[in-house]
C-alpha cells in the first residue's frame, strides 16, 4: 500500500471525528489557519469562496504590490526591503509564533524571515537554514534551478528570534517544524504556485524535521549533506569514515599535524592564551582555555574534511619540518583562534542544545592522540560541554529513530544530497520499502559544500529534472534526464554565489 493511498485512507477514517471536534492540530488552532496540501489550496483563488474569512485583504489582491500583501498578513511586520540587481524584491520580515505551539497561550515571540520575491507564477522554496538568518539577497540552488521565489526561516532560538527568558526545552524538533508550518500556511495566501522545502547540514535535517510532521505542505524537499545519528553510543561509522577518507598520505600527514599541535602545546597554547586574551575572550563554557585549546585541535582534522578537498592535503603542515607559525596558522584556519571562546560559542548555544538533546553528535577514534591529551576525549568533545552550565539538558534518545523510521516507512518525495568525504555523511540518512519518488545522491569527493550540479552529469541532469517536476515545471511522465527533456536553467549569478557562501560558513554542523 502506497504512502499516499495510507495518507487518503486515514483522511477519511479521520472526517466524523474532526466533523464532531474530536481532533484538532495545535498548530493550526493556534494560528487560526487551516494547513494546506502541496496543490496550495489557499490564496487569493482559494479564498474567492471564503470571502469571510479573510475578507478583502490586500493579502488576498494579486495586482497588489508585494510589499503590501507580505505586510497585510496577520503576523508578519517587515523590517527592511533591501534593494537586488537581479529584479527580484527582497525582504526582511518577523512573524509571530507561540513560544510553545501546544500551549500557545504562554506567550509568542518574533521570529525573523526574508523573502525573495520573483514572481506570483513562480514556484517557491522554503529554506530552513538551521541557524541564524542570513540577510543579504541569496538563493539556495533549488531557488535557482526553479528560478522561484524563496522564503528563508530563522531557526528559533538563535538571536534575535528568542524569546525572553529562554524556555530551552522549547527549541527542538517538534517546534521547530510547527514554526515552518504555520508561515508555509500564512505565506501561501499569496504564493499559490508549488512549495518545494531545501537546507544544508541542519538546515538538512530541519527540511526533513518538517516534512516528518507536516508531510504535505511542500511537494518536495531537496535535503543537502543532512546526517542522521540515530545512535550516539555507535561511533563506528565515524571511525571508518577517518580510516578510510582519501589516501593513506593524506591521512597521515592530517594525524601527524595534529598531533604535533598538542606536542608543542607549551609554546602554542602560549599563542593561543595571548591572542584570545587581546580579543577579550573568556571561557567560562569549556572551563579553562586549557580546555579550549584541545578540544580546538580535536576539531581541526574534522574541519579539513568537512570544508576542505582531498587535493587541499598538500596544505598541510609536515609535522617534522613545520615552524610553529606554519601549525599555529593551520590551525587557526581550520578550528579559529577564538572559536571555542564564550563570545563564539554564544553563537550556537541552540545547535549545540539541540545536539545535546536530541540531534546527537560524533565521536571517532583518537588512538593516534594517546599520550598528549589532557582530558578525557568524549567528556570534553561532547556537545554539554559546549551548552552553558546554567541550562540543563536531558537527551532523547527516541527524537531521531522516530524521523528515521518515517523517512524509511512514509517519506515521499524526498532528495537526499551528501559529499563523499564529508564526515558528516558518514551517518546519511536511508530510504526504505515505504519511501516514494525519493533519492539520495553523492558527489564523489564531494565536501559540506556539495551541491545537484557537482554530481556526475547523469545524475545531476536526472535530479535536476525531479527538482523541477515536483515545483509544477517538468513533465511526469516525460524522461528524467535533461538530455532528453531540456529545461531552461537560471544561469549561475551573485544571488547564488550568497547563497553559497552562507550555506558553506564554518559552523558546528
Amino acid at each position: 500500500m502506497t504512502t499516499t493511498v495510507r495518507r487518503l485512507l486515514a483522511s477519511a477514517l479521520l472526517i466524523p471525528l474532526l466533523t464532531v471536534g474530536g481532533l484538532a492540530n495545535p498548530a493550526s488552532a493556534a494560528d487560526g489557519q487551516g494547513g494546506q496540501g502541496a496543490q496550495g489550496g489557499q490564496g487569493a483563488q482559494g479564498d474567492q469562496g471564503n470571502g469571510s474569512r479573510h475578507g478583502r485583504s490586500p493579502a488576498d489582491d494579486p495586482n497588489a504590490d508585494i510589499k503590501d500583501r507580505l505586510a497585510a498578513i496577520p503576523g508578519v511586520t517587515i523590517t527592511e526591503e533591501k534593494p537586488t540587481t537581479t529584479g527580484h524584491r527582497y525582504f526582511i520580515a518577523t512573524y509571530t509564533q507561540p513560544i510553545d505551539h501546544n500551549r500557545p497561550w504562554l506567550g509568542t515571540f518574533q521570529q525573523r524571515f526574508s523573502l525573495l520575491h520573483r514572481g506570483y507564477d513562480r514556484p517557491t522554496v522554503f529554506y530552513t537554514n538551521g541557524y541564524t538568518l542570513g540577510t543579504n539577497p541569496s538563493r539556495t540552488e533549488p531557488t535557482r534551478l526553479v528560478d522561484g521565489n524563496q522564503v528563508s526561516i530563522e531557526y528559533r532560538f538563535f538571536t534575535p528570534s528568542r524569546p525572553e527568558p529562554a524556555d530551552w526545552s522549547k527549541a527542538g524538533i517538534r517546534q521547530g517544524a510547527a514554526d515552518s508550518h504555520r508561515l508555509v500556511t500564512a505565506l501561501k495566501r499569496i504564493y499559490q504556485q508549488e512549495w518545494l522545502s531545501t537546507g544544508a547540514s541542519k538546515g538538512g535535517m530541519s527540511s526533513t524535521f518538517f516534512r516528518r510532521f507536516y508531510p504535505d505542505d511542500v511537494a518536495g524537499t531537496v535535503a543537502y549533506v543532512a546526517p542522521n545519528n540515530t545512535n550516539v553510543n555507535d561511533y563506528a561509522a565515524y571511525s571508518e569514515f577517518f580510516r578510510t577518507v582519501g589516501t593513506p598520505e593524506c591521512r597521515s600527514r592530517l594525524n601527524a599535524a595534529q598531533r604535533e599541535l598538542l606536542v608543542r602545546r607549551d609554546r602554542l597554547e602560549a599563542r593561543f592564551v595571548a591572542d584570545n586574551k587581546a580579543a577579550g575572550s573568556t571561557f567560562n563554557t569549556l572551563g579553562t582555555p586549557d580546555r579550549a585549546y584541545e578540544a580546538g585541535v580535536l576539531d581541526v582534522i574534522w574541519a579539513f574534511w568537512q570544508y576542505s578537498l582531498e587535493s587541499d592535503c598538500a596544505k598541510v603542515p609536515v609535522a617534522a619540518t613545520a615552524t610553529d607559525d606554519e601549525l599555529y596558522a593551520w590551525f587557526d584556519s581550520q578550528s579559529g583562534i577564538t572559536g571555542n571562546s564564550d563570545q563564539s560559542l554564544a553563537k550556537y548555544t541552540a545547535y549545540y542544545y539541540q545536539a545535546a538533546t536530541e540531534l546527537g553528535a560524533p565521536f571517532f577514534d583518537v588512538s593516534h592522540l594517546k599520550g598528549v591529551l589532557h582530558y578525557d576525549y568524549k567528556e570534553l568533545y561532547s556537545v554539554r560541554s559546549y551548552v552553558p552550565k546554567e541550562i540543563p539538558t536531558v537527551f532523547n534518545p527516541n527524537a531521531m529513530p522516530d524521523i528515521d523510521r518515517w523517512v524509511k516507512r512514509e517519506g515521499e518525495r524526498i532528495m537526499y544530497v551528501y559529499g563523499g568525504n564529508d564526515p558528516w555523511g558518514a551517518k546519511p540518512f536511508h530510504l526504505g520499502r515505504g519511501s516514494e519518488d525519493s533519492y539520495v545522491y553523492t558527489v564523489p569527493g564531494g565536501n559540506h559544500g556539495s551541491k545537484i550540479e557537482q554530481l556526475p552529469a547523469e545524475q545531476s541532469a536526472a535530479a535536476t529534472a525531479k527538482v523541477l517536476e515536483w515545483a509544477g515545471l517538468g513533465d511526469p511522465n516525460a524522461a528524467r534526464s535533461l538530455a532528453t527533456s531540456p529545461q531552461a536553467i537560471p544561469e549561475f549569478g551573485p544571488l547564488d554565489a550568497e547563497g553559497q557562501r552562507l550555506e558553506q560558513e564554518r559552523r558546528p554542523l
